[in-house]
């Protein structure tokens, strides 16, 4: 199994979550998360005043799946989340060890 954690912009996330749920993807954790990469924050005027904002906000998704769907996973978020521009984003894969769903026990693939 594998844990797909990917970085989006906000207004990406409904295409993202559509696309996925197309592919047969039924599970998946969202958080509003902030922070920045190569883009460096942006500066905003309120009231007149300029300032700096650092930390740009972002979509945190995380998707565990068998790894033979990987790929199919990460092809899906590259369509649906990019836009060519600075701040599109990362993606993350890692493996993960056990997997258990509390409710009934089981483990493995059948935790999914």
């Amino acid at each position: 199994m594998k844990r797909i954690e990917a970085i989006i912009k906000p207004s990406k996330l409904d295409p993202v979550k559509d696309a996925l749920n197309e592919a047969g993807i039924t599970g998946m954790t969202v958080s509003e998360v902030r922070g920045f990469g190569r883009q460096k924050g942006h500066t905003e005027i309120f009231r007149g005043a300029e300032y700096q904002v650092d930390f740009i906000p972002k979509i945190q998704l995380i998707i565990v799946v068998e790894a033979t769907r990987v790929d199919q996973v990460i092809s899906v978020i590259i369509e649906n989340a990019g836009t060519g521009n600075i701040g599109d984003g990362k993606i993350f894969v890692s493996t993960i060890d056990k997997a258990i769903r509390i409710r009934t026990g089981e483990s493995g693939k059948n935790a999914l």
